[in-house]
């Protein structure tokens, strides 16, 4: 089977007509369809166009509400309560990203609790957005159940991705990305569609056995990376994005994957820190000292690098996606 290549444009048209075909409005579209494309062409499979037929289903059975609009509250002096209205988490996040921004800089560090919230997809994509602005950033987020307590044998916690990014002078912000688990849940799911084993080691099945079979594995649990002390970030962050936010837990949370049932209603909390004021005007150039350091030992790159060059390739050279994908997304678009 061969590939078909779309530039950016035409695979973020496709996602839109998708997503408006199936009860979202065109504004929340747009904002998930530029989520989708820019993890495809940074090769995170997992959160791009593999999500959409999901999204498309959730969005048609009313689980997501593909109209909602995001509500801002303050907290406090410098944090945010974002109802995402059980609708897609990209508004949500583009919101807290913007009013964040606006406030970090006076108080030097600033939060947003999201509650209410569903897949907020590729991490590092919101915290890259605070970065542009000038702004560090972390993004802690909670899943529906997939990782057992350390010992344990049932799913209890998400896959729970975190995510820092830092701006640089002159570069491309810093991006740290990372699930928790030893990979992402939406690789296992890729592998599903496509018709692909998945590596031992990456899950075990319903009864609690090692699997290479997709279907298997996500109807089991996801192992930790870092084995104990894995389980327990992934414990930290299920406090910082769900308890701290007012969100269901992993356990509470329905599927990000079925049309049934209730919404999620997982959290985020997303984090701005100014770095000017923090460091005494010092964060530039020590940051840039200590990349330096880095990259002076020969064989090391910083992390985020391979994604910049996957986004340039596919910028110049578009995405290619296999027969598989391109058949369903035609079926979304005409549907």
């Amino acid at each position: 089977m061969s590939d078909k290549v779309l530039t950016l444009e035409q695979t973020r048209q496709m996602a839109v007509k998708a997503l408006t075909n199936h009860r979202t409005s065109p504004e929340n579209a747009v904002m998930v369809a530029e989520a989708l494309v820019a993890a495809e062409a940074e090769g995170q499979k997992g959160h791009g166009l593999s999500r959409l037929p999901s999204y498309c289903a959730q969005a048609a059975s009313g689980k997501v509400d593909g109209f909602a609009k995001p509500i801002v509250k303050p907290a406090a002096l410098a944090a945010l309560r974002v109802d995402a209205g059980n609708g897609f988490a990209y508004p949500a996040m583009a919101l807290a990203v913007e009013k964040l921004a606006e406030l970090a800089p006076g108080t030097g560090i600033a939060a947003a609790a999201v509650h209410h919230s569903h897949h907020c997809g590729m991490a590092g994509y919101h915290v890259e957005a605070l970065a542009r602005r000038g702004m560090v950033g972390m993004l802690f987020a909670n899943t529906p159940q997939a990782i057992a307590p350390w010992g344990g044998n049932q799913g209890l916690f998400g896959t729970n991705p975190i995510a820092f990014c830092v701006p640089r002078e002159g570069h491309a912000p810093m991006v740290i990305d990372l699930s928790l688990s030893k990979v992402a849940r939406g690789k296992i799911m890729f592998a599903k569609q496509e018709g692909q084993a998945i590596p031992e080691g990456w899950a075990l099945d319903s009864q609690g056995e090692p699997t290479t079979d997709p279907k298997a594995a996500l109807g089991g649990t996801m192992l930790p990376m870092g084995d104990a002390k894995g389980a327990a970030l992934v414990l930290m962050v299920e406090i910082l994005a769900a308890a701290l936010t007012g969100a269901n837990f992993g356990f509470e949370a329905s599927s990000f994957f079925e049309a049934g049932g209730e919404p999620p209603s997982v959290g985020q909390l997303l984090i701005a820190l100014a770095p000017g004021p923090l460091s005494g005007d010092h964060f530039a150039k020590r940051l840039e000292t200590l990349l330096e350091a880095i990259l002076a030992q020969p064989g090391t790159r910083l992390p985020g690098d391979r994604r910049l060059g996957l986004r340039e390739k596919a910028r110049q050279q578009g995405i290619a996606l296999s027969e598989t994908q391109y058949e369903q997304l035609q079926r979304l678009c005409a549907a």
